[in-house]
């Protein structure tokens, strides 16, 4: 375990920025409980500082995990990141999309979001921004990113694409056997 370089932190920032913009300061500057960043094993970690401390009394082979995992470098130096993240970035989302309840298990078995799916949308969402997508009683589902614009949306045909799925929380039971080997 330790902490991100700068390249690295920049890497995550603009990842995370792509979702939840200016409220990055709400994840590092937490007045009721301070958090950092660590990686562990190309694993980006959230993790309160107090508990960071305690595991240093933790030998690296030994520890698998630590905090939230929000996502992980890949071997080409890229971040990816991972559905345990999306609690943080339901909280501070700053474009949404609302599914219907007809379109929920098609977005759970891995399908993106269809325009005949969506049930309402943030307002002025640029195209190929991300978006966080939700249930239409606010549970958090995932997150892709958006194919079309707010405004080239509300044009599309039923059948068009308006967000593209990256992760959703069936990725739990669909992945059941990759998820700790």
């Amino acid at each position: 375990m330790r902490p991100l370089t700068e390249d690295e932190t920049k890497t995550v920032f603009e990842k995370l920025a792509n979702y939840i913009g200016r409220n990055i300061t709400h994840l590092i500057n937490r007045p009721d409980d301070p958090h950092c960043f660590r990686l562990q094993k190309d694993r980006v970690y959230y993790v309160r500082e107090s508990v960071m401390r305690f595991a240093t009394s933790v030998g690296r082979p030994e520890l698998m995990s630590l905090g939230i995992c929000l996502g992980k470098f890949t071997k080409t130096g890229k971040f990816r990141l991972h559905i345990t993240s999306l609690e943080f970035l339901a909280q501070y989302a700053r474009y949404k999309i609302w599914i219907k309840p007809n379109g929920e298990m098609s977005y759970l078995y891995g399908n993106n979001v269809l325009k005949a799916h969506v049930g309402k949308m943030s307002d002025d969402i640029p195209e190929h921004s991300g978006v966080i997508v939700f249930a239409m009683n606010d549970i958090p589902m995932g997150f892709g990113v958006t194919a079309k614009s707010t405004a080239d949306a509300r044009r599309l045909a039923p059948t068009g694409i308006v967000a593209f799925r990256q992760s959703d929380i069936g990725e739990y039971l669909r992945e059941e056997d990759t998820l700790f080997t």
